[in-house]
């Protein structure tokens, strides 16, 4: 559990940063390069950090002015043998699994909760077999929807950008959820449209009983429970070292399904399913979006960072929280 922190740190700061960097629990293995950084100029410092340490220092280096002059670059370490690391991990507050490096989520929502021609690629194929998986009544297609959809990441985005106070995440994150269902949504309708001329599919393959499938046009009162289960979920895996379960979460909910279903009920005009559909969408997406905030909110809440740093010529000790 260790991250490896590549600084550049200004060369009236360099004293300040390494007198930070020696004193911290978590820190090992400390490079020190002077003068090899020429845009902009100054020290690279290199150092591996154990995780459950590393955002209070990085917030110890922004505040040293860090960010704003030089750089802080943060990588994964996916093994390490040392015996010294191995202390460095013991003696650091918590546990590197349930750590938080909250500016590594948020940088990475940021760069998940674009609007790209990948992201809207990516949702119109999920609602494309999410439609297709309607009509035919298979279980198969419609987890592979499920799973295929990238609409978390922008519910992430807005929950973080409001914990955050970060009103461009807010936005950025909530434009490409809006303009990203309207386009898939969009073009599903269309494809709907050309199965129904072309005789691939009716209008009674949607009023038909669907045993499968049929849940989506039926919200019910598990709809937002389930949803709610699954935003804390998602959101626990993206802040976590452990993220494996976040495909568990793109299976449990039906936001893409029911985008899905929305467009074939404009598309056959049957517009109670269409409602319907529309109300599981809405239902999903406010349970997953109040279950990540309420999750972030109670992650910042519980991680509450143990002091990192020893005094001055004294022994590392074990920090409690």
């Amino acid at each position: 559990m260790l991250l490896h922190l590549r600084i550049t740190a200004p060369p009236d700061r360099v004293d300040e940063v390494l007198d930070l960097l020696d004193r911290h629990v978590g820190v090992v293995h400390l490079v020190h390069l002077p003068g090899v950084v020429r845009r902009p100029a100054g020290d690279l410092l290199l150092c591996d950090v154990a995780r459950e340490s590393v955002d209070g220092l990085v917030d110890a280096l922004q505040a040293a002015g860090v960010e704003e002059h030089g750089g802080i670059s943060i990588e994964s370490v996916d093994s390490t043998l040392s015996h010294t690391s191995d202390e460095a991990v013991r003696r650091a507050p918590g546990s590197g699994a349930d750590a938080v490096v909250w500016d590594q989520v948020i940088e990475a929502a940021d760069a998940e909760s674009k609007l790209t021609v990948t992201f809207v690629t990516f949702l119109t194929i999920a609602s494309l077999l999410a439609a297709m998986a309607i009509v035919t009544d298979s279980a198969v297609l419609l987890i592979g929807g499920m799973v295929m959809g990238p609409e978390f990441s922008p519910l992430a985005g807005i929950a973080l950008g409001i914990s955050h106070r970060s009103r461009r995440l807010v936005r950025q994150s909530t434009r490409t959820l809006v303009l990203g269902f309207a386009i898939a949504t969009a073009l599903t309708i269309v494809a709907a449209v050309a199965m129904r001329l072309a005789g691939w599919a009716s209008v009674a393959d949607l009023l038909a009983e669907r045993p499968e499938t049929g849940f989506i046009t039926r919200p019910d009162r598990w709809s937002f429970p389930v949803a709610f289960v699954a935003g804390a979920a998602g959101m626990l895996a993206l802040t976590s070292a452990k993220s494996s379960s976040l495909v568990g979460v793109f299976i449990s909910v039906t936001t893409v399904p029911a985008a899905a279903a929305f467009a074939l009920g404009v598309a056959f005009g049957d517009w109670i399913d269409a409602v319907r559909s529309a109300l599981q969408l809405g239902i999903n997406v406010l349970g997953i979006l109040l279950a990540a905030l309420l999750t972030v909110r109670t992650l910042q809440a519980l991680w509450r960072r143990a002091p990192c740093t020893r005094p001055r010529g004294g022994r590392a000790g074990s920090a409690v929280a």
